[in-house]
């Protein structure tokens, strides 16, 4: 479904990703870890549109889609949910899911994708009417999980959808990423919370200064002398 490959991608002229590449196959969960710095963000914003490759190519669907804009990558099926949900806080609930289905086709059908949602996260039909800058942090993630799929995506990227959250919302977070995929979403999460993220994943890649440092089957991974020193403590 998705395939980058050796990307090079800079901030002005310091380097922040060197040749990387991975692969996501349909109705995965692919998980990308790493330390804070590593690239990660950076490299969903690649993929999303929002930066640029100096080299290397972004294949989505058979479709090279490195050089195109953001809303076209919306178009073809590939939603981003940001780091630090990015809501439009003096907007309602329903306002903010709304301005997820603003390409053409979502944009007809987001009464129903909105219900849709609504069964996802029973949470947000009740508060509707509600300012986004009134909900808890718990509830503006999961307008921000919500509004990603407003625009009905083939693949959902996360970034770090659990940060901040309370120990009970956070296995709510992975209990929906995990519905998502039964439901035909496949899913690339960015997560700081390693050992839960590789639990429900298929498949990870370790993401260090920049580079692709290990990838494997998640299970795999846990065993893995680096991750279990490194990001679980053992």
């Amino acid at each position: 479904m998705l395939e980058v490959r050796n990307i090079n991608t800079f901030y002005g002229k310091a380097q922040a990703l060197w040749d990387v590449s991975l692969r996501i196959d349909e109705q995965e969960i692919v998980a990308l870890i790493g330390a804070n710095g590593a690239g990660k963000t950076t490299l969903l914003n690649t993929i999303s549109g929002l930066l640029r490759p100096a080299s290397g190519s972004v294949e989505f669907l058979g479709q090279r889609i490195d050089g195109l804009a953001p809303h076209n990558i919306v178009g073809l099926g590939l939603s981003h949910v940001p780091e630090g949900r990015r809501l439009f806080t003096d907007m309602t609930v329903r306002e903010n899911l709304e301005m997820g289905a603003y390409t053409p086709q979502a944009w007809k059908q987001r009464g129903k994708t909105c219900e849709q949602v609504y069964k996802i996260f029973p949470m947000l039909k009740e508060r509707e009417g509600q300012l986004a800058r009134t909900l808890s942090g718990g509830e503006q993630q999961m307008l921000a999980m919500g509004r990603g799929l407003m625009s009905k995506p083939r693949l959902c990227m996360f970034d770090e959808p659990s940060f901040g959250l309370a120990p009970t919302l956070v296995l709510e977070v992975f209990q929906v990423i995990q519905a998502l995929r039964e439901q035909g979403v496949t899913v690339l999460l960015i997560e700081q919370n390693v050992r839960n993220t590789l639990e429900i994943s298929d498949r990870a890649y370790v993401l260090e200064n920049g580079r692709i440092a290990l990838e494997g089957k998640s299970k795999e991974l846990l065993k893995e002398e680096l991750i279990r020193k490194a990001y679980l403590g053992l």
